[in-house]
């Protein structure tokens, strides 16, 4: 047994997230939706309209779209669309290789013309790194996605286009300091590759899932939960994203953050889902959060959130 997780309770909402299901063009080692090409999970079109709803009620002015690869939903472009006419900032968790799938063509143009934050995975500058994690061909994919997208503005000054790089270990460590790790991202892809982006994110794996299952499978499981519990840092805890986030699946159940949505962890206090968000205008202010071990992963070192370090 671990000790028991404790933290603090809800702010205000801030943040909309949305999974909008678990297929992926992508099978990642650590994925910790276990999104594949095979899952068939998908938000039901009934449910979009309701998401923009909930913008206005709570007047939240930021939709963070998820997946899998939330572009492969017949529904992404048009959620984006209405939602920045709301002058919401939509934040696409892109995976890059998304970029020459079928029909996806033209989604770079798309997220471009209509200033969509991209939030792109490249787990390391290293093609044997990035391949290991994430399958044989994407790092190189990654790079020619990042040169178009460099093409059209993003991650250059004065664009308006937000072009995020996220970081994760390989393995069972916690991510370097994330300034720190970012020059050496940015010397690294400029110098080999010309290639310019924003800002980098460094996220700790969860043990939950995929790599959860992965690590039980080496027998490593409890070491690394021991790691994180040893790295646990307080400091974290008033900046943890469960904090002001309501996580929505594509069910359209509440979570407090996307990993509990994995585990199944529903909400402790207040909707249960986007139904009773809507008809029940609610404060969250001060309502409990559904905590678990594994929130220690957001705590240990500086601290991990959807946005990056907290410290």
């Amino acid at each position: 047994m671990f000790p028991k997780f404790v933290g603090p309770a809800r702010v205000a909402p801030e943040v909309l997230q949305v999974n909008l299901g678990y297929r992926c063009n992508q099978r990642c080692t650590h994925c910790h939706v276990n999104a594949s090409p095979e899952r068939e999970e998908m938000m039901s079109g009934e449910l979009i309209p309701k998401l923009l709803d909930v913008l206005d009620l709570y007047r939240i002015k930021v939709l963070d779209i998820t997946g899998g690869a939330p572009e492969l939903h017949p529904h992404f472009k048009s959620l984006a669309e209405q939602a920045r006419s709301k002058e919401v900032e939509v934040i696409d968790r892109c995976n890059l290789t998304i970029l020459f799938e079928n029909e996806q063509k033209e989604l770079a143009n798309f997220l471009a013309n209509n200033k969509i934050t991209i939030v792109a995975s490249l787990p390391c500058y290293s093609q044997e790194n990035v391949d290991k994690q994430r399958g044989e061909g994407v790092f190189e994919k990654s790079i020619r996605a990042l040169n178009i997208l460099n093409g059209l503005g993003y991650g250059k000054r004065d664009t308006g286009l937000t072009l995020n790089l996220v970081y994760n270990p390989v393995g069972m460590s916690l991510p370097p300091e994330q300034k720190e790790l970012e020059e050496q991202y940015r010397n690294q892809l400029r110098n080999s590759y010309r290639i310019e982006f924003s800002n980098l994110i460094t996220i700790t794996n969860m043990p939950i899932q995929r790599f959860s299952n992965e690590l039980k499978r080496n027998g490593n499981y409890n070491e690394y939960m021991n790691l994180l519990i040893r790295k646990y840092n307080p400091n974290n805890l008033e900046h943890l994203m469960c904090r002001n986030i309501i996580s929505v699946d594509w069910q359209g159940k509440l979570y407090d953050c996307d990993f509990n949505q994995q585990l199944g962890i529903g909400v402790k206090t207040g909707p249960r889902n986007i139904d009773e968000l809507l008809h029940h205008k609610t404060d969250f202010e001060g309502n409990q959060i559904a905590f678990g071990s594994h929130c220690y992963g957001c705590t240990a070192g500086s601290g991990s959130s959807c946005s990056g370090s907290l410290l």
